[in-house]
């Protein structure tokens, strides 16, 4: 019989922050701070605005690119926040959450061999929907002297004539770094000499600590070479309604869009009408929820210098990426005996790319209780490793 898989499929590796937490939703009494999720519930208004349309019937699929009164919102909104002007009939398509935007978006821009320059550590998904679009992943090693940010001369060290595009992720996904607007025209810079265009994951734009967060696709010259994601799940604590969006030139939202409506037909029609309420009526809530994680930021930086821990101080998203390397294990093994011997889950900074390696990804969007018991098991740990040494 012949093999029914896919070989590019089967060669591409399962997620590696999932595997943890297979295994501590079955340990009693462990705590989690790997999973990227809020856990505050999902604002009450917004969530009377998705009941209310179910009240009303409103079980119809939407038009393939989503409801026009939510993108037109969208379109105000970023204006309002981040200088960014799209046409909401042309320019925006609604997405399940803002997974299927990068997927659909690589998918619509590569041809086979095309080379994609990858930052990493990043997101898990980027380097796998890369190579199911059949592209070329060209990874950059962010380094922590840099605070983990992408530097011009990092482009120009790795793009080739087969360079295609750049994928930018800030606030960043697992390190939590930011781009200053200085920082993000020296990239503008070379992506417009070197004629690239940009995919840029902006989906923890709202969750920025040292001033406001700044759009590539604001910069000039760049609009027109960039397709912008976003969404609802971190922004709105509104993970579970999987609701997201991007953002481009008309001539590439035409074929994301093609990819969207026979793959997806429209995202989900009750998420819509509440994401119109959240863009809305929601920054108050946005402001609040970032307070808070601005507080469990410094809460566990400073937990952090205590035990002696050293950690490069994130500015962005929910995340900090501490070293572990003294302690000479690797990531995974690091991971695994905290949770075997302490009942914590992290994720290995291995799960974001091998230049994770000696980092962990732990995630500050859990409640102030929780994230103290589960540092005081940290530092017990550590503290048991040190003596070992």
């Amino acid at each position: 019989m012949r093999d029914p898989l896919s070989k590019k499929i089967t060669q591409i590796e399962p997620s590696g922050i999932r595997k943890f937490f297979d295994i501590v939703s079955e340990m009693k009494d462990a705590i989690s701070l790997g999973v990227g999720e809020p856990d505050f519930d999902t604002p009450w208004h917004i969530r009377e605005e998705g009941i209310y349309s179910l009240e009303r019937g409103r079980t119809f699929y939407t038009s393939n690119a989503g409801l026009k009164e939510l993108k037109r919102e969208i379109a105000l909104y970023l204006d309002r926040r981040f200088h960014l002007q799209y046409d909401y009939e042309y320019e925006i398509i609604m997405t399940v959450g803002g997974s299927e935007a990068i997927d659909a978006a690589f998918r619509a821009m590569l041809d086979a061999g095309d080379e994609v320059l990858l930052p990493q550590p990043c997101f898990v998904s980027y380097e796998p929907c890369v190579v199911l679009a059949d592209g070329v992943p060209v990874r950059i090693e962010l380094k922590e002297e840099n605070q983990f940010k992408l530097t011009k001369q990092q482009i120009l060290d790795a793009v080739t004539e087969k360079t295609k595009l750049l994928l930018l992720s800030y606030p960043n996904n697992p390190t939590g770094a930011v781009m200053s607007k200085e920082d993000l025209e020296e990239i503008a810079e070379v992506v417009i000499e070197n004629d690239l265009y940009v995919i840029s994951d902006e989906i923890y734009s709202e969750l920025t600590y040292c001033g406001n967060h700044v759009s590539i696709a604001s910069l000039p010259g760049m609009k027109e070479r960039t397709i912008v994601i976003n969404g609802f799940s971190k922004s709105y604590a509104m993970t579970g309604w999987r609701l997201g969006y991007a953002c481009g030139p008309r001539r590439m939202m035409e074929q994301i869009f093609k990819i969207h409506q026979f793959a997806i037909m429209c995202a989900p029609t009750t998420s819509q009408y509440a994401a119109i309420e959240a863009v809305r009526n929601g920054d108050e809530d946005v402001h609040k929820m970032r307070m808070a994680y601005n507080q469990r930021r410094n809460f566990i930086m400073k937990a952090f210098r205590e035990m002696g821990l050293q950690c490069f101080e994130p500015f962005g998203a929910f995340y900090v990426f501490p070293s572990i390397k003294e302690f000479g294990m690797t990531s995974e093994e690091f991971a695994n005996r905290l949770l075997q011997e302490e009942k914590v889950a992290v994720v290995p900074g291995t799960a974001f790319g091998a230049c994770g390696e000696g980092y962990l990804r732990i995630s500050y969007a859990y409640s102030i209780d929780d994230l103290k018991v589960a540092l005081g098991r940290l530092q017990d740990f550590i503290e048991r490793l040190r003596r070992e040494q």
